[in-house]
């Protein structure tokens, strides 16, 4: 019987160590689970974080497209709607009466023409120039109204043509008809 003694005891104390064994087993795999569950969540919740920045910068990145499309959208329509003032402008100035156009033509001509040599005009004021001028008649120009004088040498040409009066006005108070259309 003392053999048989040595060996329980030898069984039960594998048993105690089987156990033993196998409590700190399920308590390492309960830990080892833990911590993968934690470094589970602290990876999905930086990966989560990563996608919502990005989210965030394509959100930014929409907006500002849209922003930027809106702002060029409006930016053209102001310009169609001075364009469309600057050629209504120019559309009154060509059908302006002759008895009017005759009398601006006289102005210009009176203040400008000493020390000129050659009138220019279009074909439209041509008989209109020629008798209110001193000067040689130089020709016709492609413009809708207005004159050119040019002293003898030839080197200096004064123009006083509609078309670059009403685009020099226009340029220098495009601001100020932007504000007054645009509100």
């Amino acid at each position: 019987m003392g053999l048989e003694i040595v060996l329980n005891d030898i069984t039960e104390g594998a048993k105690a160590d089987v156990r033993r064994i196998g409590e700190e087993a399920d308590a390492a795999s309960l830990q080892i689970i833990g911590e993968a569950r934690q470094a589970s969540k602290e990876a999905l919740g930086s990966r989560l974080l990563e996608v919502e920045e990005k989210l965030e910068q394509q959100r930014q990145q929409v907006l500002s497209s849209a922003n930027l499309e809106v702002k060029r959208i409006v930016l053209n329509r102001r310009k169609a709607l001075l364009d469309q003032v600057y050629d209504q402008a120019l559309e009154k100035i060509k059908n302006m009466p002759a008895d009017e156009n005759e009398k601006y033509l006289k102005t210009l001509i009176k203040n400008h023409e000493k020390g000129g040599y050659k009138i220019y005009s279009n074909a439209k004021s041509e008989d209109i120039v020629k008798k209110l001028s001193k000067l040689e008649y130089g020709g016709n120009l492609d413009c809708i109204g207005g004159i050119v004088i040019e002293n003898k040498e030839g080197n200096v040409r004064l123009d006083f043509t509609y078309d670059l009066m009403i685009k020099t006005v226009y340029d220098r108070s495009l601001k100020s008809i932007s504000d007054i259309l645009n509100g």
